[in-house]
């Protein structure tokens, strides 16, 4: 097949003082990074949806962007052409992984016999395509919201027989991730949630939702999927209020359900900003409940009050997500995946390419500045310090359960004096952070 993207070569780390717009600046796959590689620490994947699928059609225009490999068509040939492209612009960009729905890859089909055929067919292309280059699945995933059947959600639909076919679309989404190598499994309940309460029974929906996911916990076994599990916080969008609104709210629902060992968490700085939260207190929510797996690497405009998926490029965002990252020992089988799409306006093949490498720069830039934070050590100790009060005494007697209100009523009294306090010394630390940066 012709080059799709003719003129481009692989591209290559030239350093922080290149000019080529087409060249890292900061991500050097082979550099070590406290012991690991930064592609080990990074594992940056492609995504297939807004990559490769995106059309730059919003509610208030048509489509603009220019793809001279797609013919518009949602045929299964044209899908496979689509793959062969997807497979080169990810070799020449170097990212290891890529993600996908199932039905961004394969077409819809008249019936669900047929959509499975269509699937299968370009199982075997992409198959082919990781073979030929080494770049493997990160995840894949069912999209459980696009179709009208999912109008009223998937997992919480009020008709059972959408319920049914959401379960019988996710097993062959699993089926193929398993035969594609897949190293994860992520479920994002795009429309798991309620425009009104006045139509719906929330506990019913919420215990369909849990019976859904032990469902899949089981296939999974059967059918030997060793990939990690992931679940995907957002808080509203298209619904009013969607049941996985944040990492607390999962992690609350995992835990009642009893499904908190066969999940962690795939959080996007996105989802966050949308539930009133910062990307890394919603990596430190999930890292602390041990629960942190993967995340989706983009970036909300302030102004906007939607999901508008920009490619990150602010180095104070991807230094916090580094240092909660690197915090909790780093990703096991997740990464970073770019989750974003270029803008309406950035039309061109060849603004793939700057849109990712500016990611993938940033998040490099923001790991090695993380790194040498933890090494310099003045954060970490600042932190330790003040919880000093902690590691022994009173406060090392409450941590270990030895405590009880009488006996810190006695202590209360007989120290007399009211307890002093020590200054938060947030502007310092600012600045500290600052010296980094």
């Amino acid at each position: 097949m012709k080059s799709a993207f003719p003129g481009i070569k692989r591209i290559a780390y030239e350093g922080p003082a290149s000019k080529n717009p087409l060249a890292f600046k900061h991500y050097n796959p082979e550099e070590i990074v406290e012991g690991r590689t930064m592609r080990e620490h990074l594992r940056f994947a492609v995504v297939y949806w807004h990559t490769f699928r995106g059309t730059g059609s919003d509610p208030f225009g048509a489509a603009t962007m220019q793809r001279p490999w797609d013919d518009g068509t949602e045929s299964l040939k044209n899908a496979k052409k689509r793959v062969r492209v997807a497979f080169e612009f990810i070799e020449k960009l170097g990212a290891p992984y890529y993600c996908w729905h199932d039905r961004d890859i394969s077409p819809e089909g008249r019936n669900l016999a047929e959509s499975n055929r269509n699937l299968d067919a370009i199982a075997k292309v992409l198959k082919e395509e990781q073979q030929r280059t080494g770049i493997k699945l990160l995840w894949g995933t069912a999209n459980l919201f696009s179709h009208p059947r999912y109008a009223h959600g998937a997992a919480t639909s009020c008709n059972a027989e959408v319920f049914a076919h959401a379960c019988a679309q996710t097993k062959k989404a699993l089926e193929v991730t398993h035969k594609l190598g897949g190293e994860g499994y992520t479920f994002w309940g795009g429309r798991e949630g309620y425009q009104t309460l006045l139509n719906t029974d929330m506990k019913r929906e919420q215990e369909h939702l849990a019976a859904f996911l032990r469902m899949a916990v089981e296939y999974k076994k059967k059918i030997g999927f060793r990939g990690q599990f992931y679940i995907e916080p957002k808080p509203k969008e298209p619904t009013k209020h969607q049941y996985d609104s944040d990492s607390a709210a999962c992690l609350n629902f995992l835990r009642e359900h009893g499904l908190l060992p066969h999940f962690k968490l795939n959080i996007e700085t996105n989802h966050a900003t949308l539930a009133g939260h910062t990307m890394q207190h919603e990596l430190e929510v999930a890292g602390a409940a041990g629960a942190l797996g993967s995340i989706d690497a983009n970036t909300g405009d302030e102004l906007l009050g939607w999901d508008t998926d920009q490619f990150p490029t602010n180095i104070y965002l991807t230094t916090y997500t580094m240092l909660s990252v690197l915090k909790y020992g780093g990703f096991k089988s997740g990464g970073v995946n770019f989750d974003a799409k270029v803008r309406r306006e950035s039309f061109e093949p060849i603004d793939l390419f700057y849109a990712h490498i500016g990611g993938m720069d940033a998040f490099a830039r923001g790991l090695k500045i993380a790194a040498a934070i933890r090494k310099d050590g003045r954060l970490d100790a600042f932190v330790k310090d003040r919880y000093a009060s902690w590691d022994k005494g009173i406060g090392a007697k409450v941590e270990s359960g030895k405590a009880s209100f009488k006996s810190l009523e006695e202590y209360a009294l007989k120290k007399g004096n009211p307890p002093k306090n020590h200054s938060g010394r947030q502007e310092f630390l600012e600045n500290l952070i600052n010296e980094f940066i």
